[in-house]
């Protein structure tokens, strides 16, 4: 690992952890081992460090979700994956992240809101298509409109205003809602088979 490597690492530990604002440039030298100027070499300032350390997560998200059980093998076993994936990454995750991102960072989330378009609201779409063909999910739902509410709703369950962290586990949040939009869509064959995968 290089030190860029070992920077963005660090720093992306860092801020799922702890948030973006409350970590310093001299948090991050101390912990990658390095000085502070050593990753003012590498990065102009704070900012590109959070563009850049987003991006290589968002890579990483990306990554994992091909990872998972493709439709190919099987709708239901796709769903439990993603519901698996998505408890244990939001549960790592600092619950204000994404409001300071949002707040503090608008080139960050622009990316963000252009992966949510490019990636996460395509393979919504792909998913109910395929649920839809296989008789799992109800097929008078429309993909597009049902795919573009449920982007919303993951989005929505960053604000802590609406879900304050002293309240709400962020990873045990984001699986309720899921689940609970599953049941929205699934046909009686469709609950059937995710109760008893799940349960297996």
């Amino acid at each position: 690992m290089d030190t860029k490597e070992k920077i963005i690492v660090t720093a992306i530990e860092q801020f799922m952890q702890y948030g973006i604002r409350a970590v310093t440039m001299d948090d991050i030298a101390r912990l990658a081992g390095i000085s502070k100027k050593t990753i003012y070499q590498e990065f102009a300032d704070k900012n590109q460090l959070v563009l850049e350390t987003f991006q290589t997560a968002l890579e990483q998200d990306e990554c994992k979700m091909k990872s998972l059980p493709s439709l190919k093998d099987g709708v239901i076993e796709h769903l439990l994956g993603l519901s698996a994936y998505v408890r244990k990454r939001f549960a790592e995750m600092n619950p204000f992240v994404m409001n300071e991102l949002q707040r503090y960072y608008p080139q960050c989330w622009q990316i963000f809101e252009e992966f949510k378009q490019k990636h996460v609201h395509q393979e919504i779409i792909d998913v109910i298509k395929k649920g839809i063909e296989e008789g799992y999910f109800r097929s008078e739902i429309n993909p597009e409109i049902i795919a573009s509410m449920r982007v919303e709703q993951m989005t929505s369950l960053f604000d802590p205003i609406k879900f304050p962290p002293s309240k709400f586990n962020l990873g045990e949040l984001h699986v309720e809602v899921f689940e609970h939009f599953l049941h929205g869509i699934f046909t009686e064959k469709g609950k059937e088979a995710y109760q008893k995968k799940k349960t297996n």
